[in-house]
């Protein structure tokens, strides 16, 4: 991309406030064109995989579905020649590290000023005209560390009395699908049940558990239809 190339825009609100304020910083932006806006996860996700756009600025917090299903939609679409930057005001583990699986650029978390805002879309700009077209991007180890915590952080160990530990979540069954993850090579939750002996239901609601301490990362594998498959594996430690 060349320098002087307008970066076609969307927004994905669904807060007409937002939309309105998100705009007027846009357009006071050079380098930026809006080409549309969205209030829905449906609608965000149409506008995105149908409209001739540079970058997405995404919510996470959608009336219909979240923001991670628009990213699902999109990558399995347009692939990587569509940049994503979160903009949301959720800031739990299992958001964050779903949308740094699905490549984006950034995340801005909400509440912001003006100036955070127009410092986060300039960097873009500068890294988006250096880089090699059509090389997938991804947030910066940093900032997914600043968001949630650095993969490196200990593990806490899970015991029957551990005040965190969700109602119904037995640690036998924890550290059965546990043993079932491998640190290196992504595993279905398909894959995880059959090995554990879960059904799939359980083998989901306890991943969940997993990965919003930090213990298990995410990823996706895109297939040539139907919605991309999640994969899961062992955090480095």
């Amino acid at each position: 991309m060349t320098p002087d190339a307008v970066i076609r825009t969307i927004i994905v609100d669904d807060d007409p406030a937002v939309v309105r304020l998100h705009t007027a910083y846009l357009e006071a932006l050079p380098g930026f064109r809006l080409v549309g806006t969205a209030r829905t996860g449906v609608a965000g996700a149409a506008l995105a995989t149908g409209t001739d756009v540079d970058l997405v600025l995404l919510d996470m917090n959608l009336p219909d579905f979240s923001g991670v299903e628009v990213l699902h939609r999109l990558r399995l679409v347009r692939e990587w020649d569509v940049d994503v930057l979160v903009i949301s005001s959720a800031r739990d583990t299992l958001t964050i590290r779903q949308a740094a699986a699905a490549h984006v650029v950034g995340y801005l978390a909400k509440p912001f000023t003006r100036e955070a805002f127009v410092r986060r879309l300039e960097e873009y700009r500068r890294g988006r005209a250096e880089r090699p077209a059509e090389v997938p991007v991804s947030m910066g180890q940093g900032d997914i560390d600043r968001l949630v915590g650095p993969a490196t952080a200990p593990v806490r160990t899970v015991t029957a009395s551990d005040p965190l530990l969700p109602k119904g979540v037995a640690e036998s069954t924890m550290n059965t699908i546990r043993a079932a993850l491998h640190p290196v090579t992504p595993t279905s939750a398909r894959d995880i049940a059959a090995a554990s002996g879960a059904s799939r239901a359980t083998v989901r609601r306890y991943l969940d558990v997993l990965v919003a301490r930090g213990e298990v990362d995410v990823s996706h594998r895109f297939g040539a239809r139907g919605r991309p498959e999640v994969l899961y594996r062992l955090a480095a430690r």
